[in-house]
């Protein structure tokens, strides 16, 4: 992964981009493995600080989602944060038909002026972990709806208006 690469995490129940985190990440797994979660928190704030705007006031919420995403690059156990609100994931290595799906879902959620977090995951290791056996698919809220095909915006809307009710 390239230095300047981004890769969203989630800092206090949103959603951030952080840019050069798998390359700090990678620098820093071999001496900071055994290190307290302090010790890496603060290293890994300072490094990040110089290609990304953190926050004064957030430095420590920033700094518990940074050992959070070290842990797991680590293989270590964590505890993930839970999202808030409505949570949508278009599953799909970047095809015309996942461009397609994330186009129609942004319309739709526009169309309901609904706010929520919108992830387009296209490794195919992270795809992996879903479970889902073909592309593009169509997660909202960790539940699977739709595998393989491009749904019609009505459909989509129904799925959005029953997660955003279930809430």
């Amino acid at each position: 992964m390239a230095e300047n690469d981004m890769k969203q995490i989630r800092v206090k129940e949103r959603l951030v981009g952080i840019v050069g985190l798998q390359n700090v990440m990678e620098t820093m797994s071999s001496d900071y493995g055994q290190q307290t979660d302090e010790v890496i928190g603060a290293v890994m704030v300072k490094r990040l600080s110089v290609k990304n705007y953190i926050p004064d006031k957030a430095r420590v919420h920033y700094a518990k989602a940074f050992v959070r995403e070290f842990r797991k690059f680590l293989g270590q156990p964590v505890e993930e944060e839970e999202a808030t609100g409505l949570s949508v994931i278009i599953l799909g290595p970047g095809c015309a038909q996942c461009s397609r799906l994330e186009m129609d879902v942004r319309d739709v959620m526009a169309a309901m002026n609904l706010a929520g977090d919108l992830i387009h995951v296209t490794d195919v290791r992270e795809i992996g972990k879903y479970g889902v056996m073909g592309t593009p698919a169509l997660v909202i809220n960790r539940k699977v709806v739709s595998v393989g095909t491009t749904p019609e915006k009505k459909k989509i809307r129904q799925w959005l208006e029953e997660a955003v009710n279930k809430n």
